[in-house]
């Protein structure tokens, strides 16, 4: 059996510290370069009307859904159980933690649901929402998109 030398102890520790630190480097790296960005460039500005645009949204009673099929997304808005058609400001498709794959969906109604052609595919789609009720008041949400195989 072969001694324990104090090179042996010291090369140990520096192989297991060092795969510690790149792995660690690794993963900071990775989020540092999928993050988005942020949401907003003011968030105290953007708190002071959140309560009174969530209660104006909440009172329009809309029910928001959206499906993948393939390549076709569907997005489902039922006010009152009637499906509707409102003005979309922007929508944009995507994974819920890179935007690489972001897309911009051209919606059409179709007197059922508004769809429109994407490339999707399995795993993990937000639609990120942003429209207007026929009376001007916006309706804004992340919808997670349920994949139909």
């Amino acid at each position: 059996m072969t001694e324990i030398k104090g090179w042996h102890v010291f090369a140990t520790f520096f192989v297991a510290f060092g795969i510690i630190i790149a792995v660690n480097l690794t993963l900071a790296f990775n989020a540092v370069r999928t993050f988005p960005g942020l949401e907003v460039k003011n968030s105290y500005v953007a708190s002071q009307g959140f309560d009174r645009d969530r209660t104006a949204q909440l009172a329009l009673g809309w029910d928001v859904s959206a499906t993948l099929a393939g390549d076709d997304l569907v997005l489902q808005i039922l006010e009152n159980g009637k499906p509707i058609s409102p003005k979309i400001d922007a929508a944009i498709f995507g994974r819920a933690t890179n935007v690489s794959q972001d897309q911009f969906p051209d919606f059409s109604f179709d007197g059922r649901a508004l769809r429109a052609q994407v490339a999707g595919g399995a795993g993990n789609w937000n639609l990120r929402l942003k429209a207007q009720s026929i009376d001007g008041t916006k309706f804004q949400q992340r919808i997670i998109v349920e994949t139909i195989q």
